[in-house]
């Protein structure tokens, strides 16, 4: 057999592995929460009505409504810092995971965002930074948005 051939073949095959393999995703992927925001002034909550919150996790980088609303970022890459399971009291394997979100705007204004997951529950805080000095914090509490389950 022809080297060309078969180097075509192989280059094919090797290609076609690459395009249809899409890896593992992370723990995160795909899950949405529904969440209220609270402004935090002088360490303390405001006295506002608390924010609808929709937070989503896709492909490596969170989404936040609230944080898209109030400030502008959008598709932020994050990390997980911590992941771990554990099994609750009716014997369901959850996670618990600690995650970070850091991306600086073209006003050189920084957003930290820091979420803990703990099940099916979110807890986490919005930093908005500039020049070293916090802006704008806020606080961010809510459950995982469950999919119904199709022919039930």
């Amino acid at each position: 057999m022809n080297v060309v051939k078969i180097l075509g073949v192989a280059g094919l095959i090797v290609s076609l592995a690459f395009t249809t393999y899409k890896g593992d995703k992370d723990p995160l992927h795909k899950r949405k929460f529904v969440a209220e925001a609270t402004e935090i002034k002088d360490g303390k909550p405001s006295s506002k009505k608390p924010a609808p919150d929709e937070i989503e996790f896709k492909n490596g980088k969170v989404y936040s409504s609230f944080v898209w609303d109030k400030m502008e970022f959008q598709d932020i890459k994050y990390a997980i810092n911590k992941d771990s399971t554990f099994t609750d009291e009716s014997g369901e394997e959850l996670h618990y995971m600690e995650v970070e979100a850091i991306t600086t705007n073209d006003k050189k204004e920084t957003i930290n965002m820091s979420f803990t997951i703990n099940g099916y529950d979110i807890e986490g805080t919005y930093k908005l930074v500039k020049k070293e000095v916090v802006k704008k914090m806020f606080t961010t509490t809510g459950k995982e948005k469950v999919k119904a389950k199709k022919g039930k």
